[in-house]
């Protein structure tokens, strides 16, 4: 039996959602043996300790946190090693990291098509996560034309053992023109503003719609209002990293290869309920399709909800959301759906029909278009998030 040494600090739903799909693949498949070494050993022994305890132990590889220990030691254990990386990605070893671009492009994405043009993203410790959900956010903004407002932090700020600057980053948020679309890089960090936007008395979301990520089911709900947030498939990504680790043990596979945890769809909640359109019958048009998706509507139906042209409308549209009137329906489906594919047991027929797709063959065409893969191909890729509720 294989011995899988783990270093994690099982403090957030992140981490224990991640070990969650290890030991997932390890019950299903291989039966490990596993042992969580405390996080003060590290602390008081270092790298040394830590490889000492390993020999001891007998350890096969080493799944875990690097942000303080000597990599370069611990490679000499020669097992393999994969790191979750914190500050930076680790080139020595494989590494359980993330699409974090992209989750910065998916926030961007949605404030745009909700109608927000004034943008800020809040950071502190500048880690690679914080930054290039950053990059994602603020390139897809500066694409269509906007501006990014940032939260320049202190060095003290940065520095992780240190609370941050309350005075500071109130004195921000106070002076953020408003209505505003913040994102934020973690639940963490969004929930951080809500309460500091409710001790300043500045409203979410009238003045300030927040979005984070992880969807940390315990800090969005016990946020004022509740947090909207990034949902990362992170359990799926643990049962990944176990596949990852049985193909290094039977050397099919040659270290250093990465598991990449995707973001797969936004969780709305209370946070990010306003629209901020100019034009009243474009907002009433989004609020009638996000109710009514999964009834038969066309862009006929809601053309002929309003006094307006279709060109005139068309073009209003448009310029409001940054998408069409058919792509925008197409693209509300689409989310519901998959959000079914990987939630439920329903066959794709039936997803797709609740939802509002009448038309099966068309279906693949247009999920295609906006997922780049079949809804098959999806649902086997985030199959065993399912069973997360079951370990």
């Amino acid at each position: 039996m294989k011995k899988i040494l783990l270093l994690t600090d099982l403090s957030s739903d992140y981490n224990r959602k991640l070990l969650k799909g290890i030991v997932h693949y390890s019950k299903e498949s291989c039966l490990w043996n596993f042992y969580r070494l405390p996080l003060y050993y590290k602390e008081l022994y270092g790298a040394e300790g830590v490889i000492k305890w390993a020999k001891k132990w007998g350890a096969d590889a080493i799944i875990s946190q690097f942000d303080e220990i000597d990599i370069h030691l611990l490679t000499e254990l020669n097992i393999p090693i994969i790191a979750q990386n914190y500050k930076e990605r680790n080139k020595q070893t494989s590494n359980i990291t993330g699409d974090y671009f992209n989750a910065g492009v998916m926030a961007a994405n949605f404030f745009y098509r909700k109608g927000y043009r004034q943008f800020a993203y809040y950071d502190v410790k500048k880690t690679v996560w914080m930054r290039e959900r950053g990059e994602g956010y603020i390139s897809t903004i500066e694409k269509k034309g906007g501006e990014v407002i940032l939260y320049n932090s202190s060095e003290e700020e940065q520095n992780e053992k240190l609370e941050v600057n309350h005075k500071n980053l109130r004195k921000w948020l106070e002076n953020l023109p408003k209505p505003i679309a913040l994102f934020a890089c973690d639940d963490q960090h969004a929930l951080h503003i809500t309460e500091l936007c409710k001790i300043s008395g500045i409203h979410i979301p009238n003045e300030i719609s927040v979005l984070g990520v992880d969807n940390d089911d315990l800090l969005c709900n016990i946020s004022d209002p509740k947090l909207s947030s990034i949902e990362l498939d992170v359990v799926n990504g643990g049962f990944l990293t176990g596949e990852l680790l049985n193909s290094f043990f039977n050397k099919k596979v040659i270290p250093p290869v990465d598991v990449i945890i995707k973001p797969i769809s936004i969780v709305t909640r209370e946070s990010t309920e306003r629209l901020v359109v100019s034009n009243k019958y474009v907002g009433q048009i989004i609020q009638y399709i996000e109710k009514n998706y999964a009834e038969s509507i066309s862009v006929k139906t809601i053309i002929d909800m309003v006094p307006m042209s279709r060109r005139v409308l068309e073009k209003t549209f448009k310029k409001e959301t940054g998408t069409t009137i058919y792509q925008y329906i197409q693209l509300v489906r689409v989310e519901k759906f998959s959000r079914l594919l990987i939630t439920t047991e329903l066959s794709l027929i039936e997803a797709a029909r609740m939802v509002g797709f009448s038309d099966y063959k068309n279906i693949f065409r247009i999920f295609q278009k906006f997922k780049s893969m079949s809804p098959g191909q999806y649902r086997k890729m985030h199959f065993h998030r399912g069973d997360e509720n079951s370990l």
